[in-house]
């Protein structure tokens, strides 16, 4: 297992690990809930420039993920496996060293959304890919610290456990933001930004730092190794040539991986989900349930779907330790569709089971997807044993992921506002509310008989969003052969070849 790290101030690292989700979602979660409103109703940016900021954002948002997965781990790619030319502990110290680098900047490319410094359409442009730039940086290189901190699903989980933990506790900057947030006074809200900021700096650069400390070590023990090598002529069999893969050459391997093309298939399908349940959570909340239930009821529904999906995920963490991810996220497959296709048969008057649907849907989805980035880890083991890596290009194949899947946030709102009108003939670009509608029908009957139609519309798309969804995951999921035998002789296979350079996370 190599030499065991000092352990400063006795935090173990698996805590450490896990707090840098805190110091990223305490900021996302309010970019997410204020960014757009920012620069509608505050800076007042024009209708034209929006929609070109946002298109040229979904390109570099797409095409980064691959781009900076390449350029961090196109030095481990190559067609002979080399063993000793980088130890785990140095991959490990890159991936610390970006996030010591990069945390600060993505909290400062945070700020940048809330003070006027050019003109709305710049700004917008401008701050998005800038912030999405270091978010990507970060995200990554969080990634992949688990798949290359730990091999074994034990302490994978473990890693998961303290990072749900951690976003969690982030999610709380949403409710504490709600007492600052008002658009006609910007300057506490703009405080309010800038302490969250000042946090995420102090706690990136502090806990980047502790880790470093540890695996310096590490380093420092295996270059004193080498030096004794050489200087006693000990020499390893010399290594064969190496030929660095171009990417192309990668993406062929990646092609006939097909756990790779089956996850990638079906975690599209998720992506796709998650968003259509953040696009129109408020949608349903107020034309299903804004009249039969109390205002205090849907703020609650609101807040604990950001919260609840993270704490829920703690218990699933504990499922895949006992059960393996692979069939806990098929349960949850089976939990998806079975609740849809009660809520389909229920109807849209039960009031209590459609609460209980609208925010369990959410929930368990958003859940889902805390667990693949197990699955994701998983893959990077397969694709290191298959393709002989020198080492596992972690970085690089979460970047692949986010590639193939992320069309799905665009696919979301537009396929769902499609469906809204189909269903409906609700317009939700031409209307900004449906009080709108109604008011150009005439009193009495039709206005009941429109209102009824729209409400069953949005009740349609409710559930049969999430059977499609389901059904296309499960035919996905079941070839998807990476777990049982098939995922422990990779397992054992990938920690053969580098235990030497592996650390015990309990033991850090």
């Amino acid at each position: 297992m190599g030499v065991r790290p000092v352990n400063c101030l006795n935090i173990p690292t698996a805590v450490l690990y896990g707090s840098l989700s805190l110091f990223v979602s305490i900021l996302h979660n309010v970019f997410l809930l204020y960014y757009v409103d920012t620069f509608v109703s505050v800076y007042k940016i024009d209708k034209l420039s929006f929609w070109i900021g946002e298109t040229i954002f979904l390109l570099w948002n797409s095409l980064n993920d691959p781009l900076f997965g390449w350029l961090s781990d196109r030095s481990f790619l190559s067609t002979q496996q080399s063993g000793a030319a980088i130890s785990s502990p140095e991959v490990v110290l890159k991936r610390l060293k970006a996030l010591m680098r990069n945390g600060p900047l993505f909290a400062l490319s945070f700020l940048s959304f809330w003070v006027a410094w050019a003109r709305p359409g710049v700004q917008f442009l401008v701050c998005l890919c800038l912030y999405d730039g270091f978010l990507t940086i970060v995200d990554l290189n969080h990634n992949a610290l688990l798949a290359d901190l730990a091999v074994s699903e034990k302490d994978r989980t473990r890693l998961n456990f303290y990072c749900s933990l951690f976003s969690a506790l982030g999610s709380l900057s949403v409710f504490m933001s709600y007492a600052v947030w008002n658009k006609d006074n910007f300057f506490s809200f703009r405080l309010f930004c800038a302490a969250m900021a000042a946090f995420s700096i102090f706690g990136f650069s502090i806990c980047t730092w502790i880790l470093r400390q540890r695996f310096q070590l590490e380093v420092k023990v295996k270059h004193m190794e080498a030096s004794m090598l050489k200087e006693l002529h000990i020499s390893q069999t010399p290594l064969a040539q190496e030929q660095t893969l171009t990417f192309l050459e990668y993406l062929k391997q990646l092609s006939r991986q097909q756990n790779f093309v089956w996850f990638v298939s079906m975690n599209l399908v998720q992506v796709f989900h998650c968003h259509f349940n953040s696009n129109f959570f408020p949608l349903f909340l107020e034309y299903l349930l804004s009249d039969r239930i109390s205002l205090s009821t849907g703020s609650f529904l609101l807040g604990a779907s950001y919260i609840a999906p993270h704490l829920n995920n703690l218990y699933f963490l504990s499922l895949c330790h006992r059960f393996g991810v692979y069939m806990v996220i098929r349960w949850l497959f089976f939990l998806k569709l079975v609740l849809s296709l009660i809520m389909l048969l229920a109807g849209p008057d039960q009031i209590y089971l459609l609460c209980f649907f609208i925010a369990s849907n959410r929930v368990f989805t958003e859940g889902t997807c805390k667990l693949l980035n197990l699955v994701i880890s998983d893959l990077v083991d397969e694709d290191f044993v298959m393709n002989k890596r020198k080492q596992a290009a972690s970085a690089l194949l979460f970047g692949m992921v986010a590639l193939v899947t992320k069309p799905g946030q665009t696919f979301a709102p537009l396929f769902g506002t499609w469906l809204l009108y189909v269903y409906t003939g609700y317009d939700i670009f031409q209307h900004d509310a449906l009080h709108d509608i109604v008011s150009t029908k005439p009193v009495g009957e039709p206005n009941t008989a429109w209102m009824k139609a729209v409400r069953q519309g949005c009740f349609y798309l409710l559930v049969f969003i999430p059977i499609t969804c389901g059904v296309l995951q499960l035919l996905a999921w079941s070839q998807f052969n990476l777990h049982g035998k098939r995922l422990q002789t990779i397992k054992s296979l990938r920690q053969s070849t580098h235990q030497e350079g592996l650390l015990d996370i309990k033991a850090v």
